[in-house]
C-alpha cells in the first residue's frame, strides 16, 4: 500500500483551517496541523485525523517568523515524509474598522501574518516540490478572500488588501512554477459561518450580511475544505493560477 501523501495546513486549529485538515486527513493525506497559540483545538484536531487513519502532528509556528516556518517544515517532514501540498490558511484580520482609524502597529503585524507569512511558507515548498530542485512535484492553496474584489469598505479594507496581494502572488507564483511539477491556487471565501466574526466584536455579522447573498445564507467552512481538496486532487491537474470564489454567488 502507497505511503500517504503528507500536507501542511497552516492555521489548522480551528475554522476553515480545521475543516480543511479533516478534509485532507479524508482525502488520504498525513496532515501537519499548524497553530499560533490554541494547543489544545490542535490537538482536537489531529486526534480526529488520527482516528480516521491519517498520521497528525500539531506543531506551533507563528508563519511570520522565518525560523519558526523553517523549523514547520523540518518538524513536518520529519514525521510525515515529503511535503506534496500545502494549504496558506494562517491570517489575522488586523482588526474591524474604518480606514481613518486603522493602527499601523495592527496592519504592519497583519500585513506580516497574511502576506509574509503566505510567501515564506511557499518559497519553503517550492524548494521542497519543484522538480528543477529534485522534487517530486505538488500543489499549494492560499486561502484568499471574496473581500480582495468586494473591497470591505466599511469594515476592514486593510485586511481585503491583503488578500488583494495574495490574489497577485497566486497568480505570478502559479505561472513561475507551472513548468516545475507545482499547481499554485487560491481559494476566496465569502461571507462564512466561524467564529472569525465574534472574535472581532460582530457576533451578529454574518445574520446582517446575510440578505445581501444571493443564495440568502452563508457559507460553511466545509464547502470551503471542499474546493480546497479539490484543488489539491488530480482533478484540477490542468488549474494553476486559478482564483476560486466560494460566496454563495455575492
Amino acid at each position: 500500500m502507497p505511503e500517504r501523501p503528507a500536507a501542511i495546513v497552516t492555521g489548522g486549529d480551528r475554522g476553515i483551517g480545521a475543516a480543511v485538515a479533516r478534509a485532507l486527513g479524508a482525502e488520504g493525506y498525513n496532515v501537519a496541523v499548524n497553530f499560533v497559540a490554541d494547543e489544545e483545538s490542535a490537538g482536537h484536531v489531529i486526534q480526529e485525523l488520527r482516528g480516521r487513519g491519517a498520521k497528525a502532528v500539531a506543531i506551533r509556528a507563528d508563519v511570520s517568523r522565518e525560523q519558526d516556518v523553517l523549523g514547520l517544515f523540518v518538524t513536518a517532514e520529519s514525521a510525515l515524509g515529503p511535503i506534496r501540498a500545502l494549504v496558506n490558511n494562517a491570517a489575522i484580520t488586523g482588526g474591524l474598522c474604518r480606514v481613518e482609524a486603522i493602527d499601523a502597529a495592527a496592519v504592519a503585524r497583519m500585513l506580516a501574518v497574511n502576506i509574509t507569512g503566505t510567501m515564506i511558507c511557499s518559497r519553503e515548498a517550492v524548494r521542497r516540490m519543484s522538480t528543477r530542485s529534485g522534487g517530486a512535484g505538488g500543489a499549494i492553496v492560499n486561502i484568499s478572500s471574496l473581500a480582495a474584489r468586494t473591497g470591505g469598505s466599511g469594515e476592514w479594507v486593510h485586511y481585503a488588501a491583503s488578500k488583494g496581494a495574495i490574489n497577485s502572488f497566486t497568480i505570478g507564483l502559479a505561472r513561475e512554477v507551472a513548468d516545475e511539477g507545482i499547481r499554485v491556487n487560491a481559494v476566496a471565501p465569502g461571507l462564512i459561518e466561524t467564529g472569525l466574526h465574534a472574535a472581532n466584536g460582530v457576533p451578529d455579522r454574518v445574520r446582517r450580511l446575510s440578505p445581501a447573498i444571493p443564495m440568502q445564507r452563508p457559507g460553511t467552512v466545509d464547502e470551503v475544505a471542499a474546493g480546497v481538496s479539490w484543488l489539491l486532487s488530480d482533478a484540477a491537474s490542468y488549474v494553476t493560477g486559478a482564483i476560486l470564489e466560494i460566496g454563495g454567488g455575492r
